[in-house]
């Protein structure tokens, strides 16, 4: 039996990068999974690859947004035994440059966009006494990357939000975990600033090479799957030894 075989699994931010890589996992393993990004043509792309690949369009910073989100899962799939959290901004702002609305639009998608669809999703799990709660977290975090103070005080949130959540849902059959990739080959990073880092940062690494979209995922399933039902509140870096 495949680790998600008659599983229904929501990746927010998946119509490219990480979340896609995540998306393309979760499908390979038997999952039916939902695609739920802003870029609603991205998402019906990336759908249309998968065996089972649903599409829905989301803001994650919209309340009314995620829960329509939510319920069109719930109406079309009966259940929603996977939520990863990968939907996110990620800026490269000095902190001089740092006004009160870029840090809301950032804390908005990055944090509290993890909060709503989990807080969505969390009351079919409870009712079903199962779910997997896997949240994107960030190596920049841990740390401190400079020209991403909003970034990198969302991802912090989101291990506190991790941590705190798990030991109030485990008695439901619930575990939630994050994982804190590395900088990786996104499609995201690749087209801006931050690409010009992977020379020095593959200097801090055990691994001295740059972080793939297929590096990440494989540790997100397996924080989906049931052969992690016994691992919850924790953060997995994956990052290839970057110290920090």
């Amino acid at each position: 039996m495949s680790d998600f075989e008659n599983r229904v699994a929501i990746v927010t931010g998946a119509a490219q990068g990480i979340g896609r890589a995540i998306a393309e996992k979760l499908d390979a393993g038997g999952a039916t999974v939902v695609v739920a990004d802003l870029n609603a043509e991205g998402a019906s792309e990336t759908a249309g690859t998968l065996q089972r690949g649903q599409a829905v369009e989301v803001d994650v910073s919209s309340p009314e947004s995620v829960d329509a989100m939510v319920a069109k899962v719930l109406e079309d799939n009966g259940k929603i035994d996977v939520l990863v959290n990968n939907a996110a901004i990620v800026p490269f702002v000095p902190w001089e440059d740092v006004d009160l609305e870029h840090w809301r639009k950032i804390i908005d998608t990055n944090l509290t966009g993890t909060y709503l669809c989990t807080r969505a999703a969390w009351k079919s799990m409870r009712e079903a006494g199962y779910g997997r709660i896997v949240n994107i977290a960030s190596n920049t975090f841990l740390a401190g990357t400079p020209n991403m103070n909003a970034y990198v005080s969302a991802k912090g949130g989101v291990v506190g939000f991790t941590r705190a959540l798990a030991t109030e849902v485990g008695a439901d059959g619930i575990t939630v975990n994050a994982v804190a990739p590395g900088l990786t080959a996104s499609d995201g990073v690749l087209a801006g600033p931050h690409a010009e880092a992977f020379d020095f940062v593959q200097s801090l690494q055990a691994i001295p090479r740059r972080g793939e979209t297929s590096d990440i995922a494989p540790t997100v399933a397996f924080l989906a799957s049931d052969r992690a039902s016994y691992v919850t509140g924790e953060l997995l870096r994956v990052n290839g030894g970057m110290l920090t």
